[in-house]
């Protein structure tokens, strides 16, 4: 199946000849009253590729997220998608932007197709190109047929599949995805995340996806490992390994933690 291609990046006037990071977070600092949850976190995202935030909960993860997407402000540090500056262009860095939070966000009363087509209005897309994309990304996440379909109808990782539509619909350059697979079995988790992977490999685009599973981290996946709020590393996931003198992630993981790390149950 041919994916149809993200819409392309107009010129941020923050470039110097290179393709920029489909995000980059650069000394990003966050605090909630005294206690930081975030202190210095600077990484990036390359461009067409799957990137996992690997930390256990309570380690930052969602509130990094709200930080990229504009729910809370950047107090300390910048973050930019593609180039634009989240804070000083917001417009331009988040039309560029899917997000599937953790919470789940769809309205139960409503068919699938209707809770893409609000999303659509909301993004100004017209009902007849709405109706095409909503078709479109249904197919892509493997739920082709089931648009009149009631939400409380679907299972938990069919819910998923249509956010992770919704998230696609307006075409975004790079996906955000926190805990997607939480509360879904083995089955419902593989079939998430081999979609997600296969837009990475078909479509081009750049995927942020935080977990506290580390089954989910493939040997070749670049990796953030966040916790308690710092980046312990960053890279591929073996040379990470490699660093910690240790033969996988896992392992990378417990000895740079000092915890024992999660995987699928």
């Amino acid at each position: 199946m041919t994916l149809p291609a993200p819409e392309p990046a107009a010129a941020s006037g923050e470039e110097t000849g290179l393709v920029p990071a489909a995000l980059a977070v650069t000394g990003v600092s966050h605090s909630y009253g005294r206690r930081k949850v975030l202190n210095d976190v600077s990484f990036d995202v390359r461009p067409a590729s799957f990137c996992v935030l690997l930390g256990l909960n309570g380690a930052g993860k969602s509130t990094l997220f709200s930080l990229i997407t504009r729910l809370y402000a950047v107090q300390e540090g910048q973050i930019h998608i593609f180039g634009f500056d989240v804070n000083r262009t917001p417009s331009e860095a988040l039309r560029r932007l899917g997000v599937v939070f953790q919470a789940r966000t769809l309205d139960l009363d409503l068919t699938a197709g209707q809770n893409l087509s609000y999303h659509a209005a909301l993004h100004g897309i017209s009902r007849q190109e709405a109706r095409l994309r909503a078709a479109s990304v249904l197919e892509q996440v493997g739920m082709a047929g089931r648009t009149s379909d009631k939400v409380r109808t679907l299972s938990g990782g069919q819910m998923r599949r249509v956010e992770i539509a919704r998230a696609l619909l307006h075409r975004p350059r790079l996906l955000l995805l926190d805990e997607p697979t939480v509360g879904l079995d083995v089955k419902a988790r593989a079939d998430i995340l081999k979609h997600v992977r296969s837009l990475v490999a078909e479509a081009e685009i750049s995927v942020l996806w935080a977990t506290h599973l580390i089954d989910e981290v493939a040997r070749g996946d670049d990796v953030v490992l966040l916790h308690e709020g710092r980046i312990l590393d960053r890279g591929n996931a073996a040379e990470i390994a490699d660093r910690a003198g240790v033969p996988d992630i896992s392992a990378a993981f417990k000895r740079l933690t000092g915890v024992a790390g999660e995987g699928g149950t």
